[in-house]
């Protein structure tokens, strides 16, 4: 079977999270061959893969959503369209309905259209944004409102009118723009779509918008809006929706996902690969050393694990902590994180940059995780098979990996509220100063791994899944209709 795999912001220019789930998924099905649509922010990632990709990836698909925003200056021509084009359009701007997409994807990939400027510079377009302002945004002046506009469709509007390769079977691993091809995947060819959401990506975007600077205060709840209804797209053309925990799909069915579509794959470890790092340090844990395994990136929030550790040397003087991932994602954001250190004038971080982590875990006794939001961490997972105990934020799934859902085994860690530095600061220490505390934490974690989150589990969900779906055709895509 040809399977496409759609991913944005991640694989193959990315290592970790979503992008290793990617990796691991195609190299584990030589049976199957694997087209990567993949959406890149920017056309100077072209080729810049971070994975030697397997045999069975037979073509990589690269797509940019700036790739032609250059020929937005071209003279527009006339447009026309028609009134349920117009509609659409009015629909996905508003929100006061759901958009309905077959009239908007007909719009966008629309032979009329040279360039996004024929689009953008037309008079239905100016209509739409006129209506908009005169119906929810009467105090914001005309100019603002079409540039704001213009910089929410034009990356949607690159993103559909892309080729997408011909396949038995798409598979969406986000919603958003990646979502939105998947669904116009189905729309053109018939063919079955599956949707794995990791974490809830309009939450997300959300959560980003919320501190952007680049969004007028008054813009932010309608790009707020946007992404959702984005993401609607994807829920109401999936035909199955995996996620992989109980809160995302609870989060799934209040956006509006159908709960009978959504089922829950959770991600998973070998254990026996973690085997000889497993376990508390061999030199006795002294000094203390804490590690984080994390791409240096906002969502991150490495910021607060810095303040955190300061603290922590207050009580734990000869404490050390390696933040052991890639800092060249955000430059501006990795160079804000080294400048916060030396302004708190803490001693003892290691930013160690991409490593081979299990060069590393043998000799840590807690791992960290910080982030402002996840979905089912690798990094949690990792620390778990390795028998580590772990301080995390309560997002995502932390608070289920590490507590357990009443499966009868012990903690394997604490959660902290987001943000909250000081909290996390006082959870560590008291982990510091209990060694028993820790080993037995880090055997509950080895445990529920054994017992709940096996990579082998995870392979054979995703197998049963895809042989489902083997020989399906127009007939299915119909049918889930």
């Amino acid at each position: 079977m040809n399977i496409c795999i759609i991913a944005e912001g991640s694989y193959p220019y990315v290592t970790g999270g979503v992008s290793s789930w990617i990796h691991s998924l195609v190299t584990h099905f030589p049976e199957h061959e694997f087209v990567i649509y993949t959406i890149g922010a920017h056309e100077s990632q072209r080729g810049q893969f971070k994975y030697t990709l397997p045999p069975n990836v037979v073509q990589v698909k690269e797509t940019f959503l700036d790739g032609f925003a250059d020929e937005s200056k071209e003279k527009a021509r006339p447009v026309r369209l028609t009134a349920g084009q117009k509609e659409a359009f009015r629909s996905l701007l508003t929100g006061e309905k759901n958009a309905d997409w077959e009239p908007l994807f007909e719009l966008l990939r629309s032979e009329q259209f040279r360039t996004p400027a024929d689009f953008l510079m037309s008079k239905p377009f100016f209509g739409a944004v006129a209506e908009l302002c005169a119906e929810k945004y009467s105090q914001i002046p005309f100019t603002e409102m079409v540039w704001a506009v213009r910089s929410m469709i034009l990356p949607l509007f690159l993103s559909v009118r892309h080729d997408i390769p011909q396949a038995d079977l798409y598979h969406s691993v986000s919603t958003g723009y990646a979502g939105v091809i998947g669904a116009l995947a189905k729309h053109l060819y018939g063919k079955p779509f599956l949707l794995t959401e990791h974490g809830i990506y309009s939450r997300e975007r959300e959560e980003e918008i919320i501190k952007a600077d680049w969004v007028k205060g008054y813009f932010k709840d309608m790009w707020i809006e946007y992404f959702y209804r984005l993401s609607g797209c994807a829920y109401d053309y999936a035909d199955e929706v995996i996620t992989l925990f109980n809160r995302n799909k609870e989060i799934e069915i209040e956006l509006g996902c159908d709960p009978d579509k959504i089922r829950i794959i959770p991600n998973g470890v070998n254990d026996a690969d973690y085997a000889e790092v497993a376990g508390p340090p061999a030199d006795g844990g002294a000094p203390v050393r804490l590690g984080a395994i994390v791409r240096i990136v906002p969502i991150k929030d490495i910021k607060t694990m810095i303040h955190s550790f300061a603290l922590v040397k207050q009580q734990v003087p000869e404490a050390e902590l390696y933040i052991m991932g890639p800092a060249d994602e955000d430059e501006e954001y990795y160079n804000e994180c080294v400048q916060l250190i030396e302004s708190l004038r803490v001693e003892g971080i290691v930013l160690t940059g991409g490593v081979r982590i299990k060069d590393y875990l043998g000799r840590m006794d807690l791992i960290l995780l910080s982030s402002v939001s996840e979905g089912m961490p690798l990094a949690v997972l990792e620390a778990m098979a390795s028998a580590k105990p772990v301080v995390s934020t309560d997002v995502g799934s932390c608070r289920e990996l590490l507590y357990g859902r009443d499966d009868g085994i012990g903690p394997a860690g604490v959660v902290v509220p987001v943000m909250h530095y000081d909290r996390m600061a006082d959870e560590i220490v008291t982990l510091c100063k209990n060694r028993n505390l820790r080993e037995q934490m880090g055997r509950n974690g080895l445990e529920r791994i054994r017992k709940h989150y096996t990579h082998k589990g995870f392979i054979e969900s995703y197998r049963k899944l895809y042989a489902s779906y083997e020989g399906a055709g127009q007939w299915r895509a119909s049918a889930s209709n």
